[in-house]
């Protein structure tokens, strides 16, 4: 089991003495709390894409480039990544790149994000979204997977005997997740490629995305890539500690009650049983986590949102600093004793690089009788 971190990147006033971070303020936050996932042995730093106030991650690459120098271990993901806003000549590009620079310590989250005006800042039209999302992924695919292109879409200009470059680390592309928070054509999209399914689960009750994660399971097994079971999904969480539980509940309550997203909404105690909020004490954070296999089935990589709602920089790193204590081994142990044996971890390069090496062995061995 993969367990990180993600980001949606809002710059958020801090309700309870209204002081407001600024936009190089959350910029160099990010890559504090990064540099302190590494520290307490967490396995994934994730950020979101964003081209609108509040929010500052603009440009995830250039962000995570720039991480990767800073770090050794960690997985350097995205939140999302828009597809259908996005030329796929520059993702193929820019996620090769980074690639190189972090030794393969790279994949992504492709979406089609949240923001309707974002269509039009970059000459799309939102009514055309699921076939931006279906053509361009098909080319970028095509882009990392074959050295030379020749392709023709509805959506782009056509491409004549191109060559995207730098070409992908040792020939092996980044892995693609594909994230959806409410689209089953996006769960279809991810089983026909046999990549894997990031279900953001942090708003809506369980019983929505079970759905979704369900029918990716069920669509993996058809297009052939495995047993349901064994097909690869992600998960998005969210939680606020204290080793005294009410102390959590005290000290978070005003964050919650004025959250852009979900705040003057439902009260804390009732969002908390209907998601997977945790708000309390390192025990409720372990059994809540531990129980979402329950409803989801056993899955790979586990993100928490942990840096949003106007929460300061020096309270974030606390609860990074406590998860990595009494949170993480215990989650870590209990993940892998339960975990049966034929489900696969989450894929890396390393694993890929060999999954692909053996590939070629057998296809050698076969074309030489």
């Amino acid at each position: 089991m993969e367990i990180g971190v993600f980001s949606v990147s809002d710059i958020t006033r801090d309700p309870t003495n209204g002081s407001m971070p600024t936009e190089a303020e959350r910029i160099k936050a990010s890559i504090a709390i990064a540099k302190k996932v590494e520290e307490i042995g967490m396995d994934v730093y994730a950020i979101g894409e964003h081209h609108n106030e509040p929010f500052f991650s603009s440009s995830p690459t250039t962000l995570l480039g720039y991480i990767a120098a800073q770090t050794e271990r960690i997985t350097l993901s995205t939140a999302t990544t828009l597809i259908t806003t996005n030329d796929p000549v520059k993702i193929a590009e820019d996620f090769a790149m980074l690639q190189h620079v972090s030794d393969g310590r790279v994949d992504l989250v492709l979406g089609r994000g949240n923001t309707a005006p974002v269509y039009p800042w970059f000459g799309k039209n939102i009514q055309d979204s699921l076939e931006l999302t279906v053509e361009n992924y098909a080319l970028l695919r095509k882009l990392w997977d074959q050295d030379v292109v020749n392709w023709q879409g509805k959506h782009r200009t056509p491409l004549q005997n191109f060559t995207s470059t730098p070409r992908p680390l040792d020939g092996v592309a980044p892995f693609v997740w594909h994230g959806s928070i409410r689209t089953p054509q996006i769960a279809e999209l991810a089983a026909y490629y046999g990549d894997g399914f990031f279900a953001n689960n942090i708003f809506w009750p369980k019983e929505h995305y079970m759905q979704l994660i369900g029918l990716y399971r069920e669509r993996y097994e058809h297009y052939g890539h495995g047993k349901a079971d064994q097909a690869i999904v992600g998960l998005g969480g969210q939680f606020f500690m204290r080793k005294n539980s009410q102390d959590a509940v005290n000290e978070f309550r005003p964050y919650f009650d004025n959250a852009p997203v979900y705040g003057h909404g439902p009260s804390m105690e009732d969002f908390t049983a209907q998601t997977p909020l945790t708000v309390g004490s390192p025990q409720q954070v372990i059994e809540k986590t531990l129980s979402f296999a329950d409803s989801f089935g056993d899955y790979q990589r586990q993100l928490f949102l942990i840096d949003h709602a106007g929460l300061p920089l020096k309270t974030v790193l606390e609860q990074l600093d406590l998860f990595g204590e009494e949170v993480l081994p215990v989650l870590k142990r209990e993940f892998a004793a339960r975990r049966p044996p034929h489900v696969p971890d989450a894929p890396t390069h390393a694993s890929r690089k060999a999954a692909r090496n053996e590939t070629d062995k057998e296809a050698e061995a076969v074309a030489h009788g």
